[in-house]
C-alpha cells in the first residue's frame, strides 16, 4: 500500500471540487484531488444552464455553447407562457468542458489530480500537531492508497462517501432525474422550454434546453415514490414533445441519470472535514441547479480552510465558520426557495393552469423579464406576489409574512467571508 502526505484531500472533480482545489492550491497549500471516474467531466451530470456569475468564477467562456434570452413555460394542457429579455440571461455550457477547464486550472495552480481513484473511508489518527485524517483510496488499477491529510473536502455528490465516513447527514430529499441529449431543434433557439404538470414531472418540471448546434437536452426531475421511474416520465415528456412539434423525437446521443438533493442539511463541516456542492445539498430548490451555488460555496470553503490551515486549527468549532459564512450569504435565498417549492408541490394541474394565466398578464411578464434571475429566483417571486393579489390568492396559505420580510439583495460575490451580506440569516 502506497502512502501520500498532503495538506488537503479533495474528493470529487466536479465544479465545486476543482474550484476549492484551485483556491487552496493557489494559496500555497498542497492539494490532492481524487476523482472516482476515469476522466474529468464524464459522465456529464446536468443540463449545464448557468448565469454570468459562473463564467466569472471560472475565469473563462471557453465552455459556452450557446446563449439564451428567455423561456417558454408550458402548462399541463400545453398552454404556453413565453418571455424574452433584450439581452442574454443564461448560457448553455459544455458541462464536460467546464469540469475539464476547472480541473486544469486547479492543476496549473499546483493541485495534484488523480482520476480513477475512489474514496472508500477515513479515520482521524495521531495526536496534537500530528493529528491527521487517514483516508483510504482505491484506484482503477486495483491499488490501495493511504492519504494522510490535514483536511478532507467532500465534493463527491449527492451520495457522498465523505459525508458517510464522517457521519454528516446527507440530503433527506433526493429527486430522481433523467436527461438525454438529442438532435432535435424544437422551438425558439433563444429560449429554454419548461414543462409543468403532475402527469409529466411531479415534484419539479421537464425541460428542453437548446445548445445552439441543432441539439437539445431534454429531461425531467420528479419526486420519488410516485410508482414510476424518471425514465418513464421522460418517455411521457418525449411523447408530449412529439405531439407539440408533430414529428418524432430521435434516439438520444447521450443519457444522464442523476439524483438532485433538495433541502439544507444541518452541518456541512466537522472535525477536519468540509462538504461542498451536491454533497452539501447546495442546490437551488426551485430549479435543481447547483453549479453556481456549489462553485460559490467552494470559494467560501477555501477561504475558511486557508485560515484554519494557517492557524493549525481544523477542529469542528473552527471549520463551523464555513457553515455560518455560506449560509449567511446564500441560506436565506435557499430557505425561501424551499418554502415556495413546498407550496408549488401542493398545486393541482388546474391551479398550475391558473398560475400561468395570471403570469401571462402584460405587467407580470414585464416583471419576469426585469427581475428574473436563475441564481436568485425568489427576487422575482416576491415582486410578482406583491404585484398581483389574484396570484397571492392561488396559494393554499397566506404569504403576507414572507412578503413583509426585508428586501432580498444579491450578495456581493467579491466580499470576503468575514463580511456578511445584508441578507445574512
Amino acid at each position: 500500500m502506497s502512502a501520500i502526505e498532503t495538506d488537503v484531500l479533495v474528493v470529487g472533480g466536479g465544479p465545486a471540487g476543482s474550484n476549492v482545489a484551485y483556491h487552496l492550491a493557489r494559496r500555497g497549500h498542497s492539494v490532492l484531488l481524487a476523482e472516482e471516474h476515469g476522466q474529468i467531466g464524464h459522465p456529464v451530470q446536468c443540463a449545464g444552464l448557468v448565469s454570468q456569475r459562473v463564467l466569472d468564477m471560472a475565469g473563462t467562456q471557453k465552455m459556452v455553447l450557446h446563449e439564451v434570452r428567455g423561456a417558454t413555460v408550458w402548462s399541463p394542457s400545453l398552454r404556453p407562457l413565453s418571455f424574452k429579455a433584450p439581452g442574454t440571461r443564461a448560457y448553455v455550457l459544455s458541462r464536460s468542458k467546464l469540469d475539464f477547464l476547472l480541473a486544469e486550472r486547479a492543476a496549473r495552480a499546483g493541485a495534484t489530480i488523480e482520476t480513477g481513484t475512489k474514496f472508500v473511508g477515513a479515520e482521524v489518527g495521531g495526536e496534537g500537531s500530528e493529528e491527521r485524517v487517514v483516508a483510504h483510496l482505491h484506484t482503477a488499477l486495483g491499488e490501495d492508497v493511504q492519504v494522510r491529510a490535514k483536511l478532507v473536502v467532500g465534493a463527491d455528490g449527492v451520495a457522498s462517501q465523505v459525508a458517510r465516513a464522517f457521519r454528516l447527514r446527507r440530503p433527506i430529499e433526493i429527486l430522481p432525474a433523467f436527461e438525454a441529449e438529442m438532435p432535435f431543434p424544437g422551438g425558439d433557439p433563444e429560449q429554454v422550454e419548461i414543462y409543468l404538470g403532475n402527469t409529466l414531472s411531479p415534484g419539479l418540471f421537464g425541460w428542453w434546453v437548446p445548445d445552439g448546434s441543432g441539439r437539445a437536452r431534454v429531461g425531467v426531475g420528479v419526486r420519488p415514490g410516485t410508482g414510476k421511474t424518471a425514465l418513464e416520465y421522460y418517455g411521457a415528456l418525449c411523447r408530449q414533445i412529439e405531439r407539440q412539434y408533430h414529428r418524432p423525437v430521435p434516439p438520444p446521443v447521450e443519457m444522464v441519470v442523476a439524483g438532485i438533493p433538495i433541502g439544507l442539511v444541518p452541518r456541512t463541516s466537522g472535525d477536519r472535514v468540509m462538504l461542498v456542492g451536491d454533497a452539501a445539498a447546495q442546490v437551488k430548490p426551485l430549479s435543481g441547479g447547483g453549479i453556481f451555488t456549489g462553485m460559490r460555496c467552494a470559494e467560501i470553503a477555501a477561504e475558511v480552510a486557508h485560515g484554519a490551515l494557517e492557524k493549525g486549527d481544523l477542529g469542528a468549532a473552527s471549520l463551523q465558520e464555513y457553515d455560518r459564512a455560506w449560509k449567511g450569504e446564500l441560506g436565506e435565498e435557499l430557505d425561501r426557495a424551499l418554502y415556495l417549492r413546498r407550496i408549488f408541490l401542493r398545486l393541482s394541474d388546474p391551479e398550475m393552469e391558473r398560475l400561468l394565466e395570471v403570469l401571462s398578464e402584460r405587467e407580470m411578464l414585464g416583471s419576469l423579464v426585469a427581475f428574473g434571475d436563475i441564481d436568485f429566483p425568489t427576487i422575482a417571486a416576491r415582486k410578482l406576489l406583491a404585484q398581483s393579489p389574484s396570484l397571492l390568492r392561488l396559494f393554499p396559505k397566506a404569504l403576507s409574512a414572507w412578503l413583509r420580510r426585508r428586501e432580498e439583495l444579491v450578495p456581493d460575490l467579491e466580499a470576503p467571508v468575514a463580511r456578511r451580506g445584508r441578507n445574512a440569516t
